[in-house]
């Protein structure tokens, strides 16, 4: 089984999110937990290319960690993307556009446009719904995570994308540097609320720049490299403040930087966004079959 690895959300063209590419293939969902393992991955999207009646391609991606499959993965799409449109260079493109659909029901439009820096890489993840987070669920997520109240800024809320997550600001890079997070009783909340997790982030610069870090012991990541869907989310709550733009940088605290771009614009039910990244594939290797069962 072919194994791509593509880096995804670099910044500066360093670091990003290690992700395992694959062709779509019979596998249980067991063995499919397996391959992150195999590859040295954080993530696995499994990927597979229809036709949407239109002429353009339609994608199925399902994602897996090794704790299971997930309904959605930001930077997984990103990297679908990326394997996508490098694929389609191979016969003179340098443009990818696709109907994507996921596990989770999900049905949205992506690209993927090759660069000298990489494929720059984004999509449209659908609606997200906003919401103030109940102080039952709150307290004991901020007592996992160790964010003092000193450390906490205004603005918490949780966010619905594929599954609910809690956003939670803070007030300085030093504040979210420090964060050391207590993983068992993070993970024992988030299962309780039935949260994916926690994105704790500082207010954006006046360009929209602003640093996060995501911590999701629920799914096998205690903290993620790059977590696009939930920078989507951010987004769609810094909208309601009038800011359109953003470039969440993180990875910083695992040592492979990252950034994630979002945009915003009104629509008929609420912003509608568009999240990304750059991305580059970094290598290609093969599983023996009998390493994935």
């Amino acid at each position: 089984m072919s194994v791509t690895i593509v880096s995804a959300c670099l910044r500066h063209g360093r670091g990003g999110s290690p992700t395992a590419v694959v062709d779509e293939a019979p596998l249980s969902d067991a063995q499919r937990r397996l391959v992150p393992v195999l590859a040295g991955t954080s993530h696995a999207v499994f990927m597979s290319v229809g036709d949407d009646g239109r002429g353009q391609p339609l994608v199925s991606l399902r994602f897996f960690t090794t704790g299971g499959e997930l309904p959605a993965c930001g930077h997984g799409t990103v990297a679908a993307l990326a394997a996508l449109t490098e694929r389609a260079a191979s016969t003179g493109g340098t443009e990818y556009h696709a109907t994507l659909r996921t596990a989770g029901g999900r049905t949205f439009h992506g690209s993927g446009i090759r660069r000298d820096d990489g494929v720059h890489a984004r999509f449209d993840p659908g609606p997200i719904e906003l919401h103030e987070p109940l102080p039952d669920e709150r307290e004991p997520v901020l007592a996992a995570l160790g964010v003092t109240a000193r450390a906490l800024a205004p603005g918490a809320c949780t966010a619905t994308l594929g599954r609910r997550r809690l956003l939670v600001p803070v007030t300085s890079i030093a504040a979210l540097t420090a964060l050391a997070p207590d993983f068992g009783r993070l993970r024992d909340a988030c299962d309780r609320f039935g949260l994916l997790g926690c994105y704790v982030h500082t207010a954006p610069t006046p360009a929209g720049r602003l640093a996060a870090r995501m911590f999701a012991p629920s799914i096998g990541v205690p903290e993620d490299i790059a977590n696009a869907n939930s920078t989507a989310c951010l987004a769609a709550h810094l909208a309601r403040q009038g800011i359109t733009d953003i470039a969440a940088d993180m990875g910083d605290t695992v040592g492979s930087p990252a950034t994630i771009t979002a945009t915003s614009q009104p629509g008929q039910s609420g912003p509608r966004i568009h999240v990304g990244g750059v991305a580059r594939i970094t290598d290609t290797h093969r599983l023996e079959p009998g390493r994935v069962s």
